[in-house]
């Protein structure tokens, strides 16, 4: 399974194309634009799943530099300081790894 089975692959070259230049990523509005926030918890595992590249149940924050690259393999490397934001946004219980219901939690607020 590959993420243009559950978005649309329009959606994720928008997205990519809004956070090209370096530091310019920001993962509400990459959410947003690649349709993410519009899915389904069952939808949102599969898309965990799919970024959690070695099935450990957690994203740690090496993997985070390749969030982009999930979506488009050409895609840019995320810069430290964006992988160091976006985790400090997204590991509620600071554990330093972001687990599916983190991830979820960031994409949909309730």
């Amino acid at each position: 399974m590959s993420l243009t089975d559950i978005l649309s692959p329009a959606d994720i070259a928008a997205a990519l194309r809004e956070c090209q230049a370096p530091d310019s990523f920001n993962h509400r509005k990459f959410f947003q634009t690649s349709g993410m926030t519009k899915k389904t918890p069952s939808e949102m595992k599969q898309i965990f799943g799919i970024i959690d590249n070695d099935h450990s149940g957690f994203v740690e924050e090496h993997e985070l530099q390749y969030f982009l690259q999930r979506f488009d393999q050409k895609a840019r490397l995320l810069t430290s300081s964006e992988t160091r934001a976006f985790m400090a946004e997204s590991d509620n219980d600071g554990d330093g790894k972001i687990g599916a219901d983190e991830f979820q939690e960031m994409v949909i607020p309730s």
